[in-house]
């Protein structure tokens, strides 16, 4: 069964870095999508630019539509766990899967150069989402201790990885988040 797909994200990459290394790291989604290069992968949107990398301001955008199958996400996880060691930062990465009656299912993925740096970026969405919810309901002193709650549950959450054995370093993660429109 085929769905609709939107990947999102603005990606700083670490200068130094070409478009062949870029290639390269999205070869399994290249390859998913039997495109011979970036440039070749097309939005289902026409005014959405596909995945393009500006290479003056060293940033990858992607904003990009397609169908997808079952070995997409496969695909997709191959593609950000090779892209990561480029990053310049971590960042999250949008992905929004349309189903066929209508509903949508939103994720947030996150790629960076370092587990430690795509936690931070974690922690950074997660303290942004709290408080804008509870900023509707609290003033700013009741969003700023469950704020700080926020960021002491991820100072925890890293420790215990930390003290955990060790497992395979990934260069990405993901999460289910309540659906954000991207607006273009």
């Amino acid at each position: 069964m085929r769905h609709e797909v939107h990947l999102h994200a603005d990606i700083p990459i670490l200068e130094g870095v070409s478009r062949r290394q870029l290639e390269q790291a999205f070869a399994p989604l290249l390859e998913y999508l039997d495109a011979d290069g970036l440039a070749d992968v097309k939005s289902l949107e026409p005014d959405e630019p596909g995945i393009k990398f500006d290479e003056k301001e060293l940033l990858l955008t992607v904003c990009w539509t397609g169908e997808i199958g079952r070995s997409f996400h496969g695909a997709l996880e191959a593609t950000l766990d090779a892209l990561g060691p480029f990053c310049y930062e971590a960042v999250e990465v949008d992905l929004t899967l349309y189903h066929d009656n209508g509903e949508q299912e939103s994720k947030l993925l996150f790629v960076g150069p370092t587990p430690h740096a795509i936690h931070e970026a974690q922690r950074r969405c997660m303290v942004e989402d709290v408080a804008a919810i509870l900023a509707r309901q609290f003033g700013k002193e009741q969003v700023a201790q469950v704020s700080a709650l926020v960021n002491e549950l991820f100072d925890r959450d890293w420790k215990e990885k930390a003290s955990q054995q060790k497992k395979p370093e990934r260069a990405f993660e993901n999460y289910t988040r309540p659906s954000r429109k991207n607006l273009h």
